[in-house]
This record gives C-alpha cells, sequence and structure tokens, in this order.
C-alpha cells in the first residue's frame, strides 16, 4: 500500500484525542486512534507522529510474537461490546459521545422563518 492521504480527525473536539486516517492509493484506510495525554498535548499537528509511532510498536510486536512463542498475527478474543453485555449506562454514555461528536449536525432542522414587518402604506 502507497499512502496517498492522510485526514486527522478530533475526537469529541480533540478532548478524548484524534483519530489518523491514512489512505492507501487502492482505496485502503488504515485509521489509528491516538488518544489525549494527561498533559492535554496532542493536537492536529503532532497526532500524525505520534499514529506512526504507535504503527511501528504494532508491528515491532507482531514480528516479536514467533520469538516469544506466540503465532504470528495472533490475536485475542475480542472485547464484549455495552450492546451484548446489557449495560444501559454505556450504551446511553457512547450514545451521548456519539451525538456530541457529530454536533450541530444532530440538531434538528428548524422550521420556522422569520419575517420582517414592514410599515402600513397608507392610501
Amino acid at each position: 500500500m502507497r499512502v496517498v492521504g492522510i485526514q486527522v480527525s478530533p475526537e469529541r473536539g480533540g478532548r478524548a484525542g484524534f483519530s489518523v486516517e491514512f489512505v492507501g492509493d487502492g482505496g485502503e484506510v488504515v485509521t489509528v486512534m491516538c488518544p489525549q495525554d494527561d498533559a492535554g498535548s496532542l493536537n492536529r499537528l503532532n497526532a500524525i507522529a505520534k499514529a506512526k509511532d504507535m504503527l511501528r510498536t504494532a508491528l515491532d510486536a507482531d514480528e516479536a510474537l514467533p520469538a516469544a512463542g506466540g503465532a504470528k498475527g495472533a490475536f485475542r478474543e475480542p472485547l464484549p461490546n455495552a450492546r451484548r453485555a446489557h449495560d444501559r449506562d454505556a450504551m446511553e454514555e457512547q450514545l451521548e459521545e456519539g451525538l456530541e461528536d457529530t454536533f450541530p449536525a444532530s440538531d434538528p432542522v428548524s422550521i420556522a422563518t422569520s419575517t420582517i414587518a414592514k410599515g402600513h402604506s397608507r392610501r
């Protein structure tokens, strides 16, 4: 894959971090979620470097698995999600987060119209 584009998107306005998407020439997309650090110093400018470091670490870990006795590309079981665990509080929190991420697009369309009052003309 040859990277032809990079897109950086804030998560919760940057408070939760940034997602960095590397777009390949064949339409492939690799997304790296970069969580905000304790100091709050992660921004659009340094998120790409952080994502690259995270990818390098992941590749190094994958190559180290056979040496540690594990199978190359071994995966752990997926974590349970809130819906499967029937955790209503977690689902409500995820819904609120999703609504915040899409603001103001999540606002309903206003159908109110404004009118400008004109003076009556006297005949």
